[in-house]
């Protein structure tokens, strides 16, 4: 048998929402960290229109000057974004908060009022929002009185909201990533010396897979860590996907093992995707059979994608169970903690499998009986699948008074009428 808990099904339409077949995709190869200019050089040299960026972050009417220019940073050639705020000087704050300058609430303000897309704004309050809210947890201030410096403020500004204007011009409909390289150091900030990776930027990437760069200086910013945290759907090698163009964003010229380059590979995504998951295996025989419930639960709000259970006859013909999972490999020992934590388990066979997998998106529709989820999957020859989302489906049942038969059936017919 196999069953999700709600709070793992919420997680499961986050994590692998996948583009329909022929819609476009981003995969980020940050092993030389990111930061929010080199995004914005990466979407540029992906073919986005300088001209359309200026136009629309004119909308922002905050005085700045957009310097793009062609640099190379080791073997690689890319373009290097600038933003120049007049009467200030050229070094980027990284949208580092500070104690004085322009705060987080004046920011909304900003960003609300702007003539922007709905869409760039939504994505762009979000970038910031990720930001404000790491920035006052590892300070341990409240939300409001997180002060950008007024000159990284503007950079910052400039540098999510471009990056938002980026991904709706080339129409990205999903965006992965690579582990993230990790510097280590220090930095000098308004706060002092700190750390690096800075503490911010840690808090934003808490969960994300990181690797470290061998190199001392700030490979990830908390602007470029809150616009990964933001917009990537999944951390993982690149996808599978028909390679229409690559771009290079460069970072400041360092010296290191790679070039300080952040890469981004722009795609079309085909009728069958591939990648590589885990599967951990043990078999129990004292385990109480009603507290598989609760260990299911704890293996999705781990990271599980799915957990299932088989009935097995054991050494000295006992009756036990079989428990598999599945996951990413990045997921691996947080799912085997929580087996062994929370099961009788004393050892886990790991295997690492290849596996096929539909296009697949989650669309919130509108029925009769309130709005519910559903998952689409496209089989590559035209055909689409259908399944609504069961808790969804029960919940509104049981509001309605109706039968679940019906909820599926309404549910289904709106989402086929947005095909």
């Amino acid at each position: 048998m196999s069953r999700r808990s709600s709070t793992a099904s919420s997680r499961e339409r986050r994590r692998t929402r996948a583009a329909a077949p022929g819609a476009t995709v981003l995969h980020l190869d940050c092993f030389s960290g990111i930061a929010g200019n080199m995004f914005l050089g990466a979407l540029l040299d992906l073919g986005l229109s300088r001209r359309e960026l200026e136009t629309d972050l004119a909308g922002l009417s905050l005085p700045h000057r957009l310097v793009v220019r062609r640099v190379r940073r080791g073997a690689l050639a890319a373009r290097y974004v600038d933003v120049r705020v007049e009467g200030a000087g050229r070094k980027r704050a990284g949208g580092r908060a500070h104690v004085h300058g322009r705060s987080h609430r004046q920011i909304v303000a900003v960003l609300t009022k702007a003539k922007l897309a709905p869409a760039v704004r939504s994505r762009a309050l979000a970038i910031f929002d990720a930001l404000a809210r790491a920035e006052a947890r590892v300070h341990g201030i409240p939300l409001e009185r997180v002060h950008f410096h007024e000159v990284g403020a503007v950079d910052a500004i400039v540098d999510v909201t471009g990056a938002a204007i980026g991904l709706e011009r080339l129409g990205i409909a999903r965006v992965t990533a690579s582990p993230v390289a990790l510097g280590g150091g220090s930095v000098e900030t308004d706060h002092g010396r700190l750390p690096l990776p800075a503490p911010a930027t840690l808090e934003l990437l808490r969960g994300v897979p990181t690797v470290p760069a061998h190199v001392a200086w700030e490979t990830v910013t908390p602007t470029g860590a809150a616009i990964l945290r933001t917009i990537v759907d999944e951390f993982r090698a690149l996808p599978a996907m028909t390679i229409e163009a690559i771009g290079h964003g460069a970072g400041n010229d360092r010296e290191g093992p790679m070039p300080n380059v952040l890469r981004a590979v722009l795609g079309r995504t085909t009728g069958a995707g591939a990648d590589r998951i885990v599967c951990l295996e043990t078999h129990l025989d004292d385990l109480v059979p009603e507290h598989f419930d609760h260990l299911m639960e704890q293996l999705f709000e781990a990271g599980a994608l799915d957990v299932s259970l088989q009935h097995l006859q054991m050494k000295k013909n006992r009756p036990g169970f079989g428990v598999r999972v599945l996951c990413r490999p990045s997921e691996r020992l947080a799912v085997a903690r929580r087996l062994f934590a929370h099961s009788t388990a004393l050892g886990v066979r790991v295997s690492e499998l290849d596996r096929l997998l539909l296009a697949r998106e989650v669309r919130q529709v509108t029925t009769p009986y309130g709005r519910i989820a559903v998952k689409l999957a496209w089989d590559g020859e035209g055909g689409v699948k259908l399944s609504p989302e069961y808790d969804d489906c029960k919940r509104a049942a049981r509001a309605s008074g109706v039968a679940l038969r019906e909820v599926v059936r309404a549910a289904e017919a709106a989402a086929r009428a947005t095909l």
